[in-house]
């Protein structure tokens, strides 16, 4: 970029962040150590003239924007720690605050694409009894508002406020319909149930709610979620990693994709799938 094109944008965006900041052009030479008509010298159009390295700084940072954003190198006027700390967060995952933040989550994409893959069954698609055997450690009302949050995302899915698509590995079934692994102690009844209440739900949302089952021996998937095009989700287990840079959510789309074409069952067939594990 020719010089007098880079001092364009750079006087253009440091009066910017002079009015956004209610910054007069003393209060900045002051904080910069410089005379007033230095400053005066950067903001004329006639005489392109651009600062030293050390100057520059000093400005961006009194001003609370990005060098990169002063010299046309960006177009994203905050510091790069505050970029990096709007596009990458930590969130708990402990019950109570865990349920308001995805409920937030959930808000935040109606009307798009929300993209699951569960840690073990999809949370909308399980049993109270279900529920009451995984948390039974758990306090009565942790237990019930536990069961309450999951009939909410199922009423969720079926209001249509958004589209739900879930890939999870068809082992997971496997397990839960043999009782072996995870499931080893959980009473057969409730995993037939468990199968049959899936298998009913998938039916009846279809297409709404998609469930694709994939062979976790030619694909693998870490627990995310990713909510519309602006946000994904990874669960870690203490707590829930958010990513909001595009190009990052992006990736997460792809893989989401990844999966659902390696799925060895398709959403239309998840259904009778699930109502042959579960013995009818």
């Amino acid at each position: 970029m020719a010089t007098r094109d880079r001092h364009q944008i750079f006087r253009a965006r440091l009066e910017q962040a002079m009015a956004d900041s209610a910054t007069s052009k003393s209060a900045l030479a002051r904080a910069a150590g410089v005379d007033r008509s230095t400053v005066g010298q950067l903001l004329k159009g006639d005489h392109p003239r651009l600062p030293n390295a050390q100057l520059a700084a000093d400005m961006a940072e009194h001003l609370g924007v990005s060098l990169d954003w002063l010299l046309g190198l960006t177009n994203r006027p905050e510091p790069a720690g505050d970029i990096l700390a709007s596009a990458m967060g930590l969130s708990p995952a402990e019950r109570d605050e865990a349920d308001r933040q995805i409920i937030e989550w959930h808000q935040s994409a109606i009307g798009s694409k929300i993209r699951h893959v569960p840690a073990t069954l999809p949370e909308m698609l399980k049993t109270p009894a279900l529920l009451e055997w995984e948390y039974a450690a758990c306090p009565p009302a942790t237990i019930a508002q536990i069961i309450g949050t999951a009939r909410a995302y199922h009423d969720w899915v079926r209001t249509g406020e958004a589209d739900y698509e879930i890939a999870m590995p068809l082992q997971e079934l496997q397990s839960l319909a043999s009782g072996e692994g995870y499931y080893a102690d959980l009473p057969a009844d409730i995993r037939r149930d468990q199968l049959r209440f899936m298998a009913s739900r998938c039916e009846a949302l279809f297409p709404r709610l998609r469930l694709f089952l994939f062979d976790k021996r030619r694909a693998f998937s870490a627990p995310v979620t990713v909510f519309g095009n602006g946000l994904g989700i990874i669960y870690v287990g203490q707590f829930y990693l958010s990513l909001r840079e595009r190009q990052r959510v992006g990736a997460l789309i792809d893989h989401f994709d990844w999966l659902i074409r390696n799925c060895d069952t398709d959403a239309r067939d998840a259904a009778a799938y699930l109502a042959r594990l579960a013995g009818g």
